[in-house]
């Protein structure tokens, strides 16, 4: 990764400004710099890779084409290196808040912390938007927050070895939440994963391995249960209280309360930029992931058209054909002699 820059008052210039520096993001300045356009890179997190270093930098992944199983983590670092060659500059810790059309069919791209870029093609990237975690209604659950590490309330997992040794409880049904007590299971030294349903919305093949873990007494299934209070002493969290649809509780020992009920997202200043919007995703022409807005493409979830996967290795391929359309924007009637990686080879 190149040095991150921020200059002030000063427009700095580039083939293409990608917002965004999660594994689309990362993975167009590899397109762009075999396609020979310089790229800068904004992202409103102080690090790359986005939710996956952000929520579940430790979380294996299994659908990436030639890796039967790879962490999100390392999955990061192999992106930043693959593009390491092509030497984009980096603007972390900042967002984009105006884009406007510039001389010459060109962008204005401007951040938070005042850096402008004059791109002549932007690709936006930007997973779901600016992301927190959707927090339970549970009084007093603040004073539990942030106190450290294995301990209190957390709404994501760095390391699955902060919990070793730990009573944990997980809250919610999906993906997240059966991914991580399979995760935990070995680590942890109690685990109780609390759902409303009997029910849950993972993986099937995920939920038969949680059931599995269940019936063989290695971790509780708390069903059909919900979050109902918080208990410590001071601000030491000691148990979780669960109640069901009838009343009946039950107190389950805890230090540490894992919720996993999604993520509240918001485009923030997307919404202003003039682009065709359905629900809070841009409308692209899949041929060539271009927006309504000549010059801008965009790629990954934050995109959407018939058929739309919301897999990162869809990603990929959306980044592929943004960076040859930002190519065919910038160099109008050029023919691109078109080579393989193989043969053409990387800087």
């Amino acid at each position: 990764m190149s040095n991150q820059t921020n200059l002030p008052n000063r427009t700095q210039s580039a083939d293409v400004v990608v917002i965004g520096a999660g594994p689309t993001g990362l993975f167009s300045i590899f397109e762009c710099g075999m396609l020979k356009m310089s790229c800068h890179v904004i992202d409103a997190l102080d690090a790359i890779g986005g939710q996956l270093s952000a929520l579940y930098p430790e979380k294996p992944i299994y659908d990436i084409p030639g890796f039967p199983k790879v962490m999100a983590a390392d999955l990061v670092r192999d992106l930043e290196a693959q593009a390491a060659p092509f030497e984009a500059v980096f603007h972390l810790g900042q967002q984009v808040v105006t884009l406007l059309e510039y001389d010459k069919n060109r962008w204005l791209v401007e951040t938070t912390r005042g850096t402008r870029i004059n791109a002549g093609a932007v690709i936006i990237a930007a997973g779901v938007g600016a992301f927190g975690p959707n927090r339970p209604p549970l009084e007093g659950i603040a004073d539990y927050e942030g106190q450290g590490i294995g301990v209190g309330v957390h709404y994501l997992v760095k390391q699955r070895q902060d919990f070793a040794g730990k009573k944990v409880v997980i809250a919610g049904g999906g993906d997240s939440a059966v991914d991580w007590a399979l995760s935990l299971a070995d680590v942890a030294e109690s685990l109780a994963i609390v759902h409303r349903r009997p029910k849950f919305r993972a993986a099937p093949g995920s939920a038969d391995k949680l059931q599995k873990l269940a019936d063989d007494g290695v971790i509780d299934l708390v069903v059909p249960f919900q979050l109902a209070g918080l208990e410590g002493e001071g601000d030491k969290l000691k148990a979780v209280v669960v109640a069901d649809l009838d009343g009946n509780r039950r107190t389950l020992e805890a230090d540490a309360l894992l919720p996993f009920f999604g993520l509240s997202q918001n485009i923030g200043p997307i919404a202003d930029w003039g682009l065709n919007l359905d629900h809070n995703h841009i409308t692209v022409d899949q041929a060539t992931m271009a927006t309504s807005k000549p010059g801008i493409f965009a790629i990954g979830d934050i995109i959407d058209y018939p058929g739309k996967l919301k897999l990162i290795l869809s990603g990929f391929a959306e980044a592929a054909t943004a960076a040859h359309s930002a190519r065919a924007h910038l160099h109008p009637g050029e023919e691109l002699h078109f080579e393989y990686s193989t043969t053409q080879g990387v800087p």
